[in-house]
């Protein structure tokens, strides 16, 4: 058993949404046992980002589920999507 990183794309709701703000309320409601590794903007399509961030979590069943549901549920969130999980290096 260890641990494994998530990276999961989060939309925000509207090209006006400030990703900043967005990525400080999801680091708030990272859920106990997992931990954040680091995020990036990434451009989607016409004017509108998406914020990747990575987090840390155990390889145990339902490992990302509780993340997932937690970043779900901040306002200014359109949708959540694990995109990547792997052993980091």
């Amino acid at each position: 058993m260890g641990d494994v990183a998530a990276t999961i794309r989060v939309m925000p709701e509207s090209v006006e949404t400030d990703l900043n703000e967005l990525k400080s309320k999801l680091e708030a409601v990272i859920p106990e046992g997992a931990k954040f590794f680091g995020s990036r903007i990434e451009p989607v399509a016409f004017g509108l980002k998406a914020l990747v961030m990575v987090i840390m979590v155990g390889d145990i069943e339902g490992g990302t589920e509780q993340v997932e549901s937690a970043f779900a549920a901040v306002p200014g969130v359109e949708s959540v999507q694990v995109t990547e999980v792997g052993r980091p290096v």
